[in-house]
């Protein structure tokens, strides 16, 4: 186990440290959740946002593919309502 010590600044943020964010896989733009149990401890996990590959597949398949002109009248119907 190895310890890191970071200093909180005035507006009571910190820097995480590069070997953290490393371990948890935290980039740019991610957001992170704290969560804090009754004894006292705090586990930190990190919340990715999906991306478009990940979503693939989740609104199911069409029996048959709509031509554009399908697609363009099925986006205009749902402006409209």
């Amino acid at each position: 186990m190895k310890e890191l010590v970071v200093t909180v600044n005035s507006k009571g943020q910190v820097v995480i440290p590069r070997a953290v964010r490393k371990h948890l896989g935290i980039e740019r733009g991610d957001k992170i959740t704290f969560l804090l149990d009754a004894e006292g401890q705090v586990v930190v996990k990190v919340i990715k946002r999906p991306t478009v590959t990940s979503l693939r597949g989740a609104a199911g398949k069409l029996k048959t593919a709509l031509s554009w002109e399908e697609i363009r009248q099925i986006a205009r119907d749902d402006h409209l309502k």
